[in-house]
């Protein structure tokens, strides 16, 4: 009888080290995927803001040429600066994974979007409700003083 206890202890145990290095390979190939797609993410980055300076150097002659008695000439001048911005935006949101450089991002978005002259109402609305959305999520994730406690729950007033 204490053969067989012995014999399936032996065998539990062996079970659990291929468990055990199941798990170890698998949480290193996942590793793996996660710094892999880490570099891509900021090798891209890189390629982006190469392009915002060949972009950026780009806008300088092509504005330098235009006329500035013009009001679209400082559109322009807007509708590029917020692009580049954007860009940015975008680089620093693929380098940190950071909420407030998401929201950020498409608050610059939205804001390139409402400085079109000719916009129409139905897009000033939701350009509006998207600033709207945009300050909720700011205040509910990303204040200090949300109303929501440290582990998530609802605080009482």
């Amino acid at each position: 009888m204490t053969l067989i206890v012995t014999g399936f202890q032996v065998s539990r145990l062996l079970h659990r080290q291929e468990d055990a290095s199941t798990m170890d390979a698998n949480d290193r190939i996942s590793n793996s995927f996660k710094t892999i797609a880490t570099w891509l993410e900021r090798i891209l980055a890189l390629v982006i803001l190469g392009g915002v300076a060949v972009f950026g150097l780009s806008s300088a002659q092509t504005l330098l040429a235009m006329s500035w008695g013009q009001t679209d000439t400082f559109y322009e001048l807007i509708y590029r600066v917020l692009l580049l911005v954007i860009a940015i935006e975008l680089v620093r949101t693929l380098v940190t994974h950071d909420l407030r450089a998401i929201l950020e991002l498409l608050a610059f978005v939205v804001a390139r979007k409402m400085l079109k002259p000719d916009l129409n109402v139905i897009d000033i609305v939701l350009s509006v409700l998207a600033f709207v959305a945009l300050l909720a999520a700011n205040y509910w994730w990303l204040s200090p003083s949300s109303p929501q406690g440290s582990d998530g729950s609802d605080v009482a007033p």
